[in-house]
């Protein structure tokens, strides 16, 4: 379904083929009131047909909530430089002032006055623990990044081998790890001591069990791994023909963490803003720190600011991907795009960085309702008012979560509102048959497993280097397994980016289908085989078709 399917005068024979050429087909000798039912709906398509991606200058939208954002963002600093200056210095020495009967109130205690700063900040500089740590992930961060680059390249050329050679592993690995660690532990008498053989074996059996669950979810998705091998080839293929994200997205992420140290040092700050006070209790007087009532609203906002932040800087690396990926797929081939990571950067900081920190805000919303919910379900709280509120707030979040699923992707293609985007997202699918929610999840699976098993082979590499090399002892365990959550932070930020390139061709390969043409022919030829959305099918078949 490339050239010719894809030819607006050719007309497949299944609706999945007509409607890659045009959303719907010429209309049928159909009874009046169809005939009519079918002319309104066409005629309110016709204002999406204008969807391609938008390389020019974009207006200014969603400014409300950048505008909110921003007093956000000047209140924390406004009030934190207030905390600054308005600071009091006795706060420091609170532990050197006493109770003094004569005067009814605390005083300086000049006895006490010596610093304990030295003591707070010795460290043991010779431990062989803290040595081998620091040096274990410096090494380990420095060896992330070309192995990156290899996983990036394997990943190109050599996708299906990789796969194949990985999913064994997906099991071998889990299970050498769970027999080990339950024989080391017999045979270790301090650890079976402290961790009864009934307890191990509950913990090796409830392993076995995830292993297993692992192994049936492989077995009934093995029909779509090869196409789950293609869908990863081209956007390994497209990731590596934009190779300058990886410069520019860690920079991202390094300014957001030079943007909350100064927060921090408010925040910090602010505590020192107060006075001491006598506190009566039972046993007589003491000298306590009493804080200004503002304070812990400065902390409540300060904290909101920055996850908020957070959320927004999220969305800002999808947009850039997203409208770095969208200027090399519409770009004519062998022809390298210009300035596109610039643009992006320049369009999700400037014209779009409303629709940004709204959807960052959804996010951050979402994500706190949900941390709620869960809470209040880990409580247990009985009642069938709780069940029905549980439920309708799941259903909310879930609803959130679709509509926000493909909205930036499509912001950063187009320049188009948050609520545009996301009607606009739902109507373009919906019309070409195409799921609103990605149907190769399993992608994100299988990434993650070859992450899995490349962190694993390394951790299990060092754990030997460090057994032999070092007198570490059972320490190299943990250090080893440091090593490896250091590792797997990176090849997973590979892996979120590789899935926001994947959704992004995607969105991309439906606009190319809405308008009947073809900017990346190798790109077609692996996403015509995703699935025909279901619900899609059958509430647009019949229509369309008029059956």
């Amino acid at each position: 379904m490339m050239g010719g399917s894809e030819d607006p005068n050719n007309k497949g024979d299944s609706p999945f083929e007509s409607s890659a050429s045009q959303p719907f087909l010429s209309k049928p000798s159909y009874p009046s009131s169809a005939s009519s039912a079918v002319e309104e709906e066409s005629e309110s398509n016709q204002q999406y047909l204008h969807i391609t991606y938008n390389s020019g200058p974009r207006s200014f939208k969603d400014l409300p909530f950048l505008i909110l954002f921003l007093l956000f963002v000047i209140s924390t600093f406004a009030f934190g430089i207030f905390a600054v200056f308005h600071r009091n210095t006795d706060y420091p020495s609170l532990s050197s002032f006493s109770y003094d009967a004569s005067s009814s109130s605390c005083v300086l205690n000049p006895s006490s006055t010596s610093s304990s700063l030295s003591s707070w900040l010795s460290l043991d500089s010779s431990s062989h623990l803290v040595k081998g740590l620091i040096w274990t992930l410096v090494i380990t961060f420095v060896l992330s990044i070309p192995l990156c680059w290899a996983l990036l390249l394997l990943l190109k050329h050599y996708t299906k081998q990789i796969v194949y050679a990985a999913i064994p592993f997906f099991i071998a690995i889990p299970i050498f790890l769970n027999v080990y660690w339950f024989v080391a532990c017999t045979l270790r008498s301090s650890c079976s001591t402290a961790f009864p053989l009934a307890y191990r074996v509950v913990v090796m059996v409830f392993v076995f069990l995830v292993i297993g669950a692992v192994v049936w979810i492989l077995v009934v998705n093995w029909h779509r791994v090869e196409l789950t091998i293609s869908i990863i080839g081209v956007a390994s293929h497209a990731l590596s023909r934009n190779l300058n994200l990886f410069g520019v997205l860690p920079c991202l992420i390094v300014g957001l963490l030079a943007y909350y140290v100064p927060i921090v040092v408010f925040m910090v700050f602010s505590r020192f803003n107060g006075k001491i006070a006598v506190k009566n209790l039972a046993s007589g007087h003491a000298c306590v720190w009493k804080e200004d009532s503002w304070v812990p609203a400065y902390f409540a906002l300060a904290i909101l600011t920055m996850l908020w932040s957070a959320a927004a800087m999220v969305e800002a690396q999808v947009y850039v991907i997203s409208g770095t990926i969208a200027n090399w797929y519409f770009s004519k081939d062998h022809e390298t795009p210009k300035r596109s990571i610039r643009t992006s950067l320049r369009n999700a900081f400037g014209s779009s960085s409303g629709t940004i920190c709204l959807s960052g805000l959804l996010i951050f919303v979402v994500r706190m309702v949900r941390s709620a919910v869960d809470s209040a379900r880990q409580e247990d709280i009985p009642g069938i008012v709780n069940l029905v509120l549980r439920c309708c707030v799941n259903a909310l979040l879930t609803a959130v979560d679709f509509l926000n699923k493909f909205t930036v992707n499509f912001a950063a293609i187009t320049g188009e509102a948050y609520c545009s985007s996301a009607r606009m997202t739902y109507e373009l699918l919906r019309r070409n048959l195409l799921s609103a929610v990605f149907v190769e999840t399993i992608s994100s699976r299988i990434l993650a497993g070859i992450v899995f098993v490349f962190s694993a082979t390394y951790t299990i590499v060092a754990c030997v280097i460090l057994k032999a090399g070092t007198n570490l002892g059972t320490d190299s365990y943990f250090v080893a397994a440091m090593a490896w959550v250091l590792l797997i932070v990176v090849l997973g930020y590979l892996v979120h980016v590789l899935d926001n390139v994947i959704d992004t061709i995607y969105i991309c390969y439906a606009i190319d289908r809405d308008r009947g043409e073809v900017c990346k022919q190798d790109v077609h030829e692996v996403y015509v085989h995703l699935p025909i959305s279901r619900s899609l099918r059958q509430s647009v078949t019949p229509r369309t078709l008029g059956v």
